[in-house]
């Protein structure tokens, strides 16, 4: 979607009536009739020359405001979150403006979305009417209280309201890093809980003070936070968690675990630590586990739910879900990269090719099968047990360098089938969401789970194979920030400003939740991460900001941060901090409020469903051809 840049500008110079370099001394004799002629001619030239002199001199015409039809709306006038400038043609006279220069032309193959990154070229001054204001160092979290919902109504239908100009940016990100720094705080602080009560274990109890080992105690939250701490600069804190790694950690545990909790957080959060810091360490770790828990495909090419990771063997297996078979892909797929082995690859692969054979005619899978496989019952969602499957279509396609068709295939198709099948909208405010179907039959349950697709839309959009301007990438950029507000309703509408696990949209003030617990998910703000990298609107930081500012007020506990009960009782603080609020939300909301970050979505790095980035493998061979195996 780059735009081809105007070739050099090829001025043609008339050269004087010259020959050999000398001058002509012929002498040219006049009659009085020529003469005549010539006087004649000069006089029309004068003429003409004051006409056109009269055109060139003459005041320029009035001017007034652009109007609000002139516009740019966020994504054509922002395709990216840095302020880079591309340099001029040779004649900057004639360049056309680089937001509508040959808008669809191929890309070239060093970069091909370059476009997408390149800053505003227009001098409109922004519309956007929210102040944003700086968190000061002292910021009083106690003082906070949530300012309700039904606000920002002109995002509920998925437009991009505001001119988002440099300058607007340049503040918006100006006042992101005052927050940032305590993003990095409440890290801290969680760490800080975590090492003193529970270092080397599964979890830490935030409110009882010991710790959990429902993983198998194989230090789930330290390998899970590790690229967390790097990306946030806590360099101590990683390096003393790599020496965990190497003279603690024990992968042969003789019990069964979740072959897919496990991939995605240990296996990931080891591959991860190895593709940030090159560390050999993470990488040695990282095979000895995923040699085991590759157990799960001993028996089947659908490996089974749970594998004995001191036997290698599978456990379990009586059917599975669509989310825990085919999202084990992009950990495999790296670890074969990085280690030679390429039979991680080829069999965790096989599960999307048996997917591919039996796919729906509309993409959406019903999320039940079993190890034929086939599926086992009629339920379509992308909720719990069905999401990251679809994430995968996505992520394995941009991993291999958005090179293996057949998994753009899938995610298009499935995009399409959710918006012919799945795609509601609430009375009486109109809120869109993502249903479920049961057998043939519309289920108007929305997960907080779902909220992942409103970063998942927009990244395929910026990515499409057609451009970002194309009817079909528009269509899911708009379902993105759609969703994106949904879920910041779902928030926002919340006594703690905190939402609940699932809500259902039952037609009485839109929805209402059901069960409303909170295990500190990350979803919501993985997408407002996405949607604000990509089109630089400020609203997704503040909607962040909001809900930090509740998470630091409702469940922060003595040592680290705790679950609530009920997202409508302040107080109901529950004794469970799950490895993925240091590993995913904590990052997310980190990333947020980072301009600076070396994180780069569209070009170098892929994330795992657990919010591991891991570099693609294009980028991976030419930056560090010795970690290719």
């Amino acid at each position: 979607m780059r735009p081809a840049s105007a070739g050099p500008v090829t001025t043609l110079h008339r050269r004087r009536g010259t020959r050999g370099g000398r001058r002509s001394s012929s002498r040219i004799t006049l009659t009085p009739n020529a003469v005549l002629v010539l006087m004649a001619l000069c006089l029309s030239v004068f003429v003409m020359g004051l006409l056109v002199g009269s055109r060139l001199f003459a005041a320029p015409p009035s001017s007034s405001p652009p109007s609000e039809s002139s516009h740019v709306s966020v994504d054509s006038v922002l395709h990216d979150r840095s302020m880079e400038v591309s340099p001029p043609d040779d004649n900057p006279k004639l360049r056309k403006p680089k937001i509508f220069e040959d808008i669809g032309a191929p890309p070239p193959a060093e970069d091909p979305n370059k476009s997408l990154r390149a800053p505003p070229k227009q001098t409109a001054s922004s519309n956007y009417p929210y102040d944003l204001t700086p968190a000061p160092s002292n910021h009083d979290f106690a003082a906070w209280n949530p300012p309700g919902g039904n606000r920002y109504q002109e995002y509920k239908d998925g437009e991009a309201p505001y001119v988002i100009t440099p300058s607007l940016k340049q503040q918006s990100d100006n006042v992101a890093r005052t927050r940032r720094t305590h993003v990095k705080n409440a890290m801290k602080h969680a760490w800080n809980g975590y090492k003193t009560y529970a270092y080397g274990h599964d979890e830490v109890a935030p409110l009882r003070r010991t710790f959990k080992d429902g993983w198998g105690g194989m230090g789930t939250t330290l390998v899970d936070s590790l690229d967390t701490l790097w990306l946030m600069d806590m360099k101590t804190e990683f390096w003393e968690a790599r020496d965990w790694v190497r003279d603690e950690l024990v992968n042969a545990i003789g019990r069964s675990v979740s072959t897919f909790e496990t991939t995605i957080r240990s296996l990931g959060g080891l591959l991860a630590a190895y593709d940030w810091s090159g560390d050999k360490v993470f990488l040695e770790k990282a095979l000895d586990l995923g040699e085991r828990l590759f157990g799960a495909f001993a028996r089947s090419d659908i490996p089974s739910n749970a594998v004995n990771l001191a036997s290698k063997q599978p456990d379990g297996f009586g059917s599975t879900n669509i989310a825990e078979a085919g999202t084990l892909q992009v950990e495999f797929r790296y670890l074969a990269m990085t280690t030679g082995r390429m039979e991680f690859k080829t069999k965790s692969e096989k599960v999307f090719e048996l997917l591919h054979n039996l796919r729906p005619h509309n993409g959406l899978y019903p999320y039940k099968i079993n190890k034929s496989p086939g599926f086992v019952n009629s339920v379509v969602t992308f909720g719990a047990m069905g999401d990251s499957f679809y994430e995968y279509m996505l992520k394995i396609w941009l991993q291999g360098g958005k090179k293996e068709q057949m998994y753009r295939d899938m995610w298009d198709e499935s995009m399409t089938g959710i918006h012919e099948e799945l795609m509601q909208q609430s009375s009486p405010n109109g809120l869109w969401y993502i249903a479920e179907k049961k057998n043939g039959r519309i289920d108007n349950k929305f997960d907080h789970l779902v909220c992942f697709m409103g970063g998942a839309l927009a990244l395929g959009a910026y990515t499409d194979p057609r451009g970002l301007d194309s009817e079909r990438a528009q269509r899911d950029l708009k379902t993105a920030r759609q969703l994106a507000y949904t879920c910041y309703q779902m928030y926002a509408r919340q006594t703690t400003g905190i939402a609940p696990e699932m809500i259902r949209f039952d037609g009485f003030n839109d929805f209402s939740g059901s069960p409303n617990y909170y295990i500190l998910r990350p979803e919501t703000v993985e997408t407002f991460f996405i949607l604000n990298y990509l089109t630089g609107d400020p609203i997704y930081r503040e909607w962040g900001w909001e809900i930090f500012q509740s998470i630091e007020k409702f469940c922060k506990t003595d040592i680290a941060y705790g679950s609530l009960k009920n997202v409508n009782q302040p107080g109901s603080v529950e004794d469970r901090m799950e490895s993925f609020f240091l590993a995913e939300t904590l990052k997310y909301l980190y990333l947020l409020f980072d301009p600076d970050t070396e994180v780069d979505i569209l070009n170098k790095h892929v994330f795992n469903t657990e919010a591991h980035p891991t570099r693609v493998f294009p980028v991976l061979k030419k930056e560090s051809p010795e970690m290719i195996g």
